[in-house]
């Protein structure tokens, strides 16, 4: 039965953490003229986003530079955005509505000339990085390449943003039996909006909760989240996809002008996850609060 019927959608994005655990912005340093877009997020009332700031396509000592451009930025508008550090600086940030950003790196190239770089970037707002980004790398392998696989770790771990593969056959979505695994530790899926990935290019909102429902049902409502992996540089995205077709192949459906859903699509997915029947703590935990579980861990 659909209990949901005397929710409203506005009071419940007003008292709930909405996380988007992936955002690209364009990896150049010096360059801040997108970073004002970030208002698109506060806007759609997301309360916390995971900003990207490098992938193994560019130079490790990228991070650093990316590091040091979008936190002088955030910090010289701090009357509307918080570096956050801790889950208490996301919660607080969220009261008087500010948007909580931290950041992430797509792939282990950035640290594998020293270990203790993993430390050197978490104290710089780094809080989550993938071990490798469609290629292999000394930390793991790729999905586009020989996958030498991963053991799994004593605590939670995520996926930063991948879809199941059950309904879109793609290298970058996941099978059952690894959307499993990371449940049984505790951890989150989130599911991303790249039409690819979703579909034939199909970012329709119907279709992201299709993906959403199907790994409820799999893993269960506590183990879902969103990282929509939205990118602002449409330009630079489909110049990286047309020139190396290496990392972006097209037979794996890789194409300029991919469709993608955009942050402003917050509360209309938190409406459809109302109105598909979840219970309202349930609808909570996939737009944020599954991820603020496993930060606290």
């Amino acid at each position: 039965m659909n209990t949901q019927a005397t929710i409203q959608t506005p009071d419940l994005l007003r008292h709930t953490v909405l996380w988007d655990n992936h955002a690209c912005m364009p990896l150049r340093p010096g360059d801040d003229s997108f970073l004002p877009q970030l208002s698109r997020h506060r806007a759609s009332g997301v309360s916390v986003v995971s900003l990207n700031v490098y992938f193994d396509l560019h130079p490790p000592e990228l991070v650093f530079q990316m590091l040091a451009s979008f936190r002088h930025w955030l910090c010289a508008h701090s009357d509307e955005y918080v570096l956050a550090e801790t889950v208490a600086d996301i919660e607080s940030a969220k009261r008087p509505g500010k948007l909580a950003v931290f950041f992430d790196i797509e792939g282990g190239r950035a640290v594998e000339s020293h270990p203790g770089l993993v430390e050197v970037l978490y104290r710089l707002g780094v809080r989550w990085m993938l071990l490798a980004y469609n290629k292999n790398t000394r930390l793991g392998g790729g999905c586009q390449d020989d996958d030498s696989g991963l053991t799994v770790a004593r605590n939670p771990v995520i996926f930063s943003h991948s879809n199941p593969r059950a309904l879109k056959d793609h290298d970058r979505n996941i099978p059952d039996d690894l959307m499993l695994a990371c449940a049984r530790t505790g951890g989150v899926v989130n599911i991303n909006g790249i039409g690819i990935f979703l579909g034939d290019n199909d970012n329709s909102t119907d279709t992201l909760i299709r993906h959403i429902g199907y790994a409820v049902e799999l893993i269960g409502a506590e183990h879902v989240g969103l990282g929509l992996d939205y990118v602002f540089d449409r330009h630079e995205l489909d110049e990286h996809v047309r020139g190396r077709p290496d990392i972006f192949p097209p037979a794996r459906g890789y194409r300029a002008s991919m469709s993608m859903v955009e942050p402003e699509r917050f509360p209309e997915i938190a409406e459809a996850l109302l109105k598909s029947g979840l219970r309202e703590h349930e609808v909570q935990g996939i737009l944020g609060q599954n991820n603020l579980r496993v930060a606290s861990r």
